[in-house]
């Protein structure tokens, strides 16, 4: 296992326990979606992750040793995602904050730059090199923000609520970068609300609540239970939701749009 975590608890000032016995793991090529309410220790749980913050007890292991003795060097393996971007953005222009790691790993500048016209293209930030950060919206700084992180190529991704604030369209790239790490290998953990997004991309789920995660089981055991998304303060997928109204009664319930149409497909009709 890449990442594990094992029954963390934390306390933030103030004697507020956010986390009393939190655990969640991934492998290389994962996906694992972590869902929860609003003020679960979502966030929290991702910092102690990704070695930002020290729990009060328990363990991070990276590889099978402990994330704790592998630091700072690790942090080169692990890139995180904030939910906020300004909380992330830090740097002059949009360059800088793309070069800002690579220029503690690079020998040369023109080897940064080099990189950073790659992923600039990639982007679709080539024309935004120059501006400062704060000057573009939230879609721009979001994918300004992936950039920042991939571009050094970690193993692990953690991603806290990556779609919140974002049109349909600057979704659709955050899918794609997903995607596209999970078959690269990557290991990747989002946090999120957006149970489309988690049906559409997770192999496994988690809820947490009061502090405890419960689950880590497959998406579709995950988003079919009820009881276990009340936990989260989520609904079922809205096409799972809606092929239950028309009495579709398949094997594998549909979690996506384009799991309802290969059922259709297959000759599959309202019971």
């Amino acid at each position: 296992m890449l990442l594990k975590v094992e029954k963390v608890r934390f306390k933030y000032p103030g004697n507020v326990e956010v986390l009393r016995n939190a655990s969640f793991n991934v492998d290389r090529g994962e996906v694992v979606a972590i869902i929860g309410s609003n003020g679960s220790g979502k966030t929290t749980l991702l910092l102690i992750a990704a070695g930002l913050l020290k729990p009060d007890s328990g363990l991070v292991l990276l590889d099978g040793e402990p994330l704790e003795k592998q630091l700072p060097e690790a942090r080169r393996r692990i890139g995180l995602l904030f939910q906020d971007p300004d909380d992330q953005l830090f740097n002059p222009t949009v360059y800088d904050e793309l070069a800002f790691t690579l220029r503690q790993l690079l020998s040369s500048e023109e080897e940064v730059k080099a990189k950073v016209s790659i992923f600039a293209e990639k982007f679709r930030l080539k024309g935004l090199l120059d501006k400062p950060p704060y000057r573009l919206s939230v879609g721009e700084k979001r994918r300004v923000t992936l950039a920042s992180i991939l571009i050094y190529d970690p193993d692990v991704l953690l991603l806290d609520e990556p779609t919140a604030n974002l049109s349909s369209k600057s979704v659709e790239e955050v899918e794609q970068v997903v995607l596209e790490a999970s078959e690269a290998g990557k290991a990747v953990v989002i946090t999120s609300h957006d149970v489309e997004f988690v049906a559409k991309l997770a192999n496994r789920v988690y809820v947490i609540s009061n502090g405890l995660t419960l689950g880590g089981i497959s998406t579709a055991s995950a988003l079919t239970d009820e009881n276990l998304l009340a936990l989260a303060d989520m609904k079922p997928p809205i096409i799972l939701r809606a092929s239950k109204l028309l009495g579709f009664n398949v094997k594998e319930p549909p979690l996506t749009i384009e799991a309802f149409a290969k059922a259709l497909n297959e000759g599959y009709r309202p019971s």
